[in-house]
């Protein structure tokens, strides 16, 4: 299957993509995770988006766009890839219809996490304590969810009307959120049989 998982920061994106990609055997792809891991090996790509990440701003198109593309034409992502908070707006939804038609790629589905904003603090409050993510502070936690709901819509309109967009709640155990996205999952109309 070929998907995406979406939704606001601290709606638990990095984690049920992690367990979807094990369940159906795709290949999970976080922009975030790889950003994050070139910083800490210090390479020239992680130094050139660490300002971005510390101050909790988007790292520009051009960079993300360059990963997506490299990541998705490996071999591994025609098994089936999930896309992890990526497009996360509509010049980053237009250069990824592009890959796709490159590829004769179709997605399946696009997963929509949601939670209110009390709750998303709160997890990425807890988080910060327990990882020390620079990027989880008080005032950047308040600036990344204001750039989310900013840019958001249009990418939600877009795949709503392309019949592939599916609205999960996202609060609760995470068992109980990976079953009902599993549930909507089923409900698609190109869904793997592994789910069935």
């Amino acid at each position: 299957m070929k998907l995406i998982i979406t939704g606001p920061p601290g709606a638990g994106k990095s984690t049920q993509a992690k367990r979807l990609a094990n369940l159906l055997g795709a290949t999970s792809v976080s922009t975030g995770d790889i950003f994050r891991a070139h910083v800490r090996s210090r390479t020239s790509l992680g130094i050139g988006v660490e300002r971005y990440i510390d101050t909790g701003t988007f790292v520009p198109d051009e960079l993300t766009n360059k990963l997506i593309h490299n990541r998705l034409s490996q071999k591994s992502a025609a098994r089936g890839f999930l896309l992890d908070g990526y497009p996360r707006n509509i010049a980053q939804t237009t250069f990824l219809d592009s890959i796709l038609a490159e590829r004769e790629y179709e997605l399946d589905v696009v997963l929509l996490l949601s939670a209110d904003n009390d709750v998303l603090v709160s997890r990425m409050l807890t988080r910060a304590a327990q990882s020390r993510r620079s990027d989880d502070t008080k005032a950047i936690i308040d600036h990344r969810l204001k750039l989310y709901q900013q840019q958001a819509e249009e990418v939600i309109k877009i795949y709503s009307s392309q019949g592939l967009l599916t609205r999960v709640n996202g609060v609760g155990s995470i068992d109980e959120v990976t079953e009902r996205i599993l549930q909507s999952v089923r409900q698609g109309a190109n869904v793997s049989p592994v789910l069935r």
